[in-house]
């Protein structure tokens, strides 16, 4: 067996993880790839055409490099993980974003990068700003702002202030949040590439955008140094500084850019000016020093000349492109506009609808109490009608029973004119009681008068009896009294005997005569009763009862008072 055969296989391909800004790709490439292929295949992917501007970086122990288009990717000192781990990132700065960035990828990856950089601390940027550069990466997020849907809290998962101006300021996210709202709130109507553009706007202002620095020492006095590189050309920092250049070398003032070993130099195009050197702690680092010096270099000569055809077709294809975008977005803010409308009809037509449902209930209920109604007014209409009927029915029995009692009443007034009369007779009757009775009572009285008149006489010719017997005639004054009072007593029991039986014949006539009319009240009292129960309902009836009875009542009260008083007329006669 050969030496050869024992050998491992090499593999034809190996594995590469590249990390953008917004997402992670892993690719199998072959062995005999340069950094070019790489690249290139990296930027067809993410379908970047402004390639000029990026590069893929990888870390080297304790600093970084861009790997090399024209060198094998295998053959740079790449880590030797697998996948090999690359950042795909911005490694040229343009000098203004927004006449130099053509595509909308390339914007998004800068404004993502810049975000980045600028929350990491990296770029130094004030408060104030820093509040404004997070409303535009907001805008750029969740597009306009809607209070109904962006809730207070919205905010709260996303990272848009540096760590150092939280801390600067005593202020609760909430707060913060307040603010960054106020200033999103009048971004309303700016699309999202138009966001991140005015993000880059921004940015591009702020003293530490675009710079890579590096540590160097200045030569014989070993003085601690920063380089930065940017678009501009080159920069001399203190280290305490980064924000102020001490001294600045721009790329149209540069001549030469050269470095051996860990010396560089720089040579100014004016001659009479000293020339600058400066070192770096490693050879690797003046190798990126001078990689980024020869590339900013190029852009800024680039961008003095006249663009490229492909740089002028991707210009106007960019402008056709955000023509046709800013078309779009008219013809979609219109749309939503007349959707905002079309919305605003529909819930003035659901708030009309349930108006008009409302009123429909309402007409409902109220058509339903109407039929209510209707069947209770129809009820009663009946039982208005059945009553109708029966009082057209009581009607008729008035009417018959009217003309019954007019019959009635005809002969009700026959036998009132013939009771009237049987009055007037009864009346006549008692007014003859009555005189009798008055008669009789003055006969009485007289008889009276004569009767005590009579004692008055006796009594006084007794005494004068008596007087004259015991005066003059004692002796025969026995004799004399007995006849005296035999014919006196003769005289009075015949008197009183006649009178009494003047008395007694005058009073037995008078007990007939009230027999009799007490027979004829007892006859009247009955026909009134009779008529009284055969018109106790009828008026006429009952004003002849009510008459007849008061008739009757004051009439025998009369006829009881004479009577009462003849009696005891005839009860002091007979005492008598």
């Amino acid at each position: 067996m050969s030496i050869l055969g024992l050998k491992k296989k090499q593999p034809k391909t190996f594995k590469v993880k590249v990390i953008t800004m917004d997402a992670e790709m892993e690719f199998s490439c072959e062995v005999k790839w340069k950094g070019k292929d790489l690249f290139d295949l990296v930027c067809r992917t993410v379908g970047l055409r402004e390639t000029w501007f990026f590069g893929l970086r990888y870390t080297v122990k304790d600093t970084y490099a861009w790997l090399k288009p024209e060198k094998r990717v295998l053959d740079q000192e790449v880590p030797k993980d697998s996948p090999i781990t690359f950042h795909f990132l911005a490694k040229f700065f343009p000098e203004k974003v927004e006449e130099e960035l053509v595509q909308e990828i390339t914007q998004h990856l800068f404004f993502l990068q810049v975000k980045k950089q600028i929350l990491d601390e990296e770029i130094f940027c004030s408060p104030e700003a820093s509040v404004l550069l997070a409303s535009y990466a907001v805008q750029a997020k969740y597009g306009d702002y809607d209070p109904n849907f962006h809730k207070p809290g919205f905010l709260a998962q996303d990272e848009l202030l540096p760590k150092r101006v939280l801390m600067q300021y005593q202020m609760t996210a909430d707060m913060w949040e307040e603010k960054i709202t106020a200033w999103y709130a009048e971004h309303r109507g700016i699309a999202r590439d138009e966001a991140e553009m005015e993000y880059l706007k921004i940015a591009q202002d702020l003293e530490m955008y675009g710079v890579s620095y590096f540590a160097i020492t200045q030569n014989k006095r070993d003085t601690d140094l920063l380089l930065g590189v940017d678009a501009q050309g080159l920069h001399i920092y203190s280290p305490s500084s980064k924000l102020n250049p001490n001294r600045s070398f721009p790329w149209s003032d540069i001549r030469n850019i050269s470095y051996s070993e860990k010396e560089f130099t720089i040579k100014p195009l004016d001659k009479k000016k000293d020339v600058f050197k400066f070192y770096s702690s490693q050879l690797r680092v003046n190798k990126l020093i001078l990689q980024l010096c020869i590339g900013n270099h190029d852009l800024f000569m680039r961008r003095r000349k006249v663009d490229s055809i492909e740089v002028q077709q991707m210009k106007a294809q960019a402008k056709e492109e955000k023509a046709r975008k800013k078309m779009e977005r008219q013809i979609l803010a219109r749309e939503k506009q007349m959707r905002e409308e079309a919305e605003r009809a529909k819930e003035e037509m659901e708030r009309r609808l349930f108006q008009l449902q409302d009123e429909a209930r309402l007409a409902n209920e109220a058509l339903l109490r109407s039929e209510e109604t209707a069947d209770l007014l129809a009820e009663k209409a009946q039982i208005a009608e059945e009553e109708a009927k029966l009082l057209a029915h009581k009607a008729a029995e008035a009417e018959q029973e009217r003309q019954r009692l007019e019959v009635t009443a005809m002969k009700t007034k026959e036998e009132k004119r013939l009771m009237e009369q049987k009055m007037r007779e009864a009346e006549q009757l008692a007014v003859k009681l009555v005189e009798q009775s008055e008669r009789r009572l003055k006969e009485a009285d007289h008889l009276k008068q004569d009767l005590t008149e009579a004692k008055d006489a006796e009594r006084r010719a007794k005494q004068k009896l008596l007087e004259i017997t015991k005066t003059t005639y004692p002796a025969n004054f026995m004799l004399i009294r007995g006849g005296y009072s035999s014919s006196r007593l003769d005289f009075k029991d015949s008197d009183m005997k006649r009178l009494s039986m003047e008395i007694e014949r005058e009073r037995l006539e008078y007990m007939e005569k009230s027999k009799n009319l007490q027979d004829q009240l007892k006859e009247l009292k009955s026909e009134i009763e009779s008529l009284k129960l055969e018109e106790q309902q009828q008026q006429a009836g009952l004003y002849i009862h009510h008459e007849c009875t008061f008739l009757h009542t004051d009439f025998l009260c009369l006829v009881l008072q004479r009577n009462s008083a003849y009696m005891s007329q005839m009860a002091f006669f007979e005492e008598v």
